[in-house]
């Protein structure tokens, strides 16, 4: 192959790239989630936010994906979006509803409950401050926020019957699940504050981290603090 049809080729391969960056960045950019807001809804002190793990997505054009969901505070209604508001300086008690089937953490040190008040999570009321993924069904995804420390495994059920026969469609509203509570402080000042979980659960993508991991509004999202 000549010098110029090297030239040619390596610069169609560039471009290919280069545009393959510039359709996910606006597709990311385009479909930012709407973000509900609980600051209203806060009293002495606190807010509470509900959630939910989804092993699938009915209600959007990515059915196969998993997902979280949030509760509207005011209609109770259950919101595709992984992004909520609250104040600064409050504590925030989440209530989480694991609906989705149980995946072996790639690292067991995410097993371990961080930055909640008191270090500890309560599954269906039972307190915990570590899941070992590796001894037994258990986890199927986290609620992990870095910039404040946080890391919360989210309990799956635990057997074979229950994983076999996971909630159909979204939002679910029966089926087996786990109700997973923690607690933790705003900061005083007001910021944005991205989580993730930490799971690679992007089923038909690469190492699992595609899809659903790196899409807003599916398995990350943010925090925004109110000042």
């Amino acid at each position: 192959m000549s010098l110029a049809a090297r030239v040619t080729t390596l610069l169609i391969a560039f471009a290919a790239v280069v545009a393959g960056v510039v359709f996910v960045a606006l597709h990311i950019i385009d479909v930012q989630p709407t973000v509900e807001d609980y600051t209203p809804y806060a009293s002495n002190g606190q807010v509470n936010v509900v959630m939910q793990t989804d092993p699938q997505n009915t209600v959007t054009n990515h059915p196969d994906w998993v997902s979280y969901f949030i509760q509207n505070p005011q209609t109770k209604q259950w919101i595709h979006t992984t992004y909520f508001e609250v104040p600064a300086g409050v504590r925030v008690n989440m209530t989480i509803l694991g609906y989705d089937g149980c995946t072996p953490l790639r690292n067991p040190v995410f097993g371990q409950v961080t930055g909640t008040i008191g270090g500890v999570e309560y599954i269906n009321g039972r307190p915990t401050s570590l899941l070992n993924s590796w001894s037994g069904c258990n986890v199927q995804h986290t609620f992990t926020m870095p910039a404040l420390g946080i890391n919360v495994p989210i309990a799956s059920p635990t057997t074979l019957n229950e994983n076999n026969n996971l909630c159909p469609t979204s939002p679910c509203t029966s089926g087996p699940h786990q109700v997973v509570t923690f607690s933790f402080m705003t900061p005083a000042v007001g910021g944005t504050f991205r989580w993730q979980c930490i799971i690679p659960c992007g089923g038909g993508f690469v190492d699992g981290n595609g899809g659903p991991m790196g899409t807003p509004g599916y398995m990350s999202g943010q925090m925004e603090v109110d000042a």
